[in-house]
């Protein structure tokens, strides 16, 4: 057993601990990260599969979320575009399928206003919304207590309006049934990508991938902080008080003056705690829970439904293969689609044996590109509700009544306790650049504490405060 001793320890190294740890040694402080896993990147993962890039977690990057550019650009790293040329399809719930152009699902003129009327409702509301502070909104208590489904129905009777913009949260982001979260939840989602209407454009939500994927992001922090790093270390035991923590991993023992726990809410009870976390602390983290979705991986030979018109993008709201798009990888001449399968309709896929689960899939992909489709090189499901340092995707979320009551303390430490993920974030809720900010956030408040000085309360994580680290400086 290696017994280390610093100045911060931090428990994880996804894109949020590894940030936090370099912002610290930017800082002059000592650090040491351990990570459970055989890897860094948390739930950013990529492989190679026959040749073809597979990112099997996060991977897209939208114009809005410049935490992550500011880093990517400091660390050198170059971005793509996704291939958006082409027609879309759209599938109606009685299994017809559309073609089109244009920003407008092919439904009714009526359907679509109505559309268009919950949109401009989400995106006055969520211009009121903090998304570091949701639960200030005056409406706040009124709705946390009605979930999302019900919330939508008193803006619309239209089902099919409401079918189609629900999964642009539900199974989209949350990976939950719109029933099963609240309409103030939805707000904060909409809020932290700066509207709704940010939300429901494919085209700027998922804007950009990175050259070296996005599981590059992490590994250039790491290398970075070279043997501060240490793999295949889960912390299950931490002591903690007013003058510091121990934190014990698999054989390396961390004595340090604060600890950043930059893991998932719902893996903070995975770690004993010596004493125990306050009661507040012990009742907010059961009342954040993982979604559950199958992100699928289906390459072929080639993009082949470029030749024909398409995109590769297409929306399917009642199909169990709710959304594709085209997920080729830069410079690669194989072509890869990329498609979901959330909440209740994971749950009945996981019912099945792979193989029957696969061809139902290959099917619901064919019904958006056709029977050459059905035949793909490579085939590969993310489940990270699997994992046993992770348990779902893509993040945690509040239910029903939790976030107001809740969320004003999940970002409060505890002593000498920070608490980092994107799961915490307001801007860039759920997603890398989330995970950025708070990790520069959190090392800028330990850095505070440490020198005796005051943090800034505004400081929002865009910018390292700490200026730069070069690999020769590491």
């Amino acid at each position: 057993m290696r017994v280390l001793d610093r100045d911060v320890v931090v428990i994880g190294a996804g894109p949020s601990g590894l940030t936090a740890a370099y912002e610290l040694r930017k800082a002059g402080k000592t650090v040491a990260v351990l990570e459970a896993r055989d890897r860094v990147g948390g739930r950013t993962w990529s492989q190679t599969m026959d040749g073809a890039t597979i990112e099997i977690g996060g991977q897209w990057i939208s114009p809005d979320q410049t935490g992550l550019y500011s880093l990517i650009e400091e660390l050198g790293l170059e971005t793509f575009e996704r291939h958006k040329d082409g027609a879309s399809v759209y599938i109606a719930e009685d299994g017809s399928r559309t073609v089109y152009t244009g920003d407008d699902f092919p439904v009714s003129d009526a359907t679509n206003a109505e559309m268009d009327k919950i949109i401009a409702a989400m995106d006055e509301l969520a211009a009121q919304v903090d998304p570091d502070a949701p639960w200030e909104h005056p409406r706040a208590a009124e709705l946390d207590r009605i979930s999302f489904h019900d919330w939508l129905r008193t803006i619309t009777q239209d089902e099919v309006a409401c079918t189609n913009v629900a999964p642009f949260i539900a199974g989209g982001m949350l990976t939950k049934p719109a029933y099963a979260f609240s309409a103030l939840q939805a707000l904060l989602m909409a809020a932290s990508a700066g509207s709704f209407s940010n939300l429901v454009d494919e085209d700027f939500i998922l804007d950009r991938r990175i050259v070296g994927t996005m599981q590059g992001v992490s590994l250039a922090v790491a290398e970075r902080l070279g043997d501060d790093v240490f793999l295949n270390n889960p912390v299950l035991r931490l002591e903690w008080s007013d003058e510091g923590v121990v934190a014990h991993g698999s054989d390396v023992t961390v004595h340090a003056k604060k600890v950043v726990i930059a893991v998932p809410p719902n893996l903070y009870s995975r770690i004993s705690y010596d004493p125990p976390l306050p009661r507040r602390q012990h009742v907010t983290h059961q009342h954040q829970s993982m979604g559950l979705v199958i992100k699928i991986h289906a390459v072929y030979a080639s993009p082949f439904w470029r030749e024909e018109g398409l995109s590769g993008t297409g929306f399917a709201p009642s199909n169990v293969v709710h959304e594709v798009y085209d997920n080729t990888y830069h410079g690669e001449s194989t072509g890869t689609i990329v498609g979901f399968i959330s909440d209740e309709h994971a749950d009945a896929m996981f019912d099945l044996a792979p193989e029957k689960r696969k061809a139902v899939v290959l099917q619901d992909i064919a019904a958006f590109l056709g029977d050459r489709a059905l035949e793909p090189v490579v085939y590969y499901e993310s489940d990270f509700a699997a994992e046993e340092w992770t348990r779902g995707a893509y993040a945690t979320s509040y239910d029903l009544g939790g976030l107001h009551r809740f969320g004003p303390d999940q970002n409060k430490n505890v002593g000498p306790i920070h608490f980092s993920s994107s799961d915490l974030a307001g801007e860039g809720y759920q997603h890398v650049d989330g995970a950025v900010r708070m990790g520069r956030r959190n090392a800028a408040r330990i850095v505070a504490a440490l020198d005796g000085t005051e943090p800034d309360p505004d400081y929002d994580g865009v910018v390292s405060p700490f200026g730069t680290l070069n690999l020769q400086d590491a």
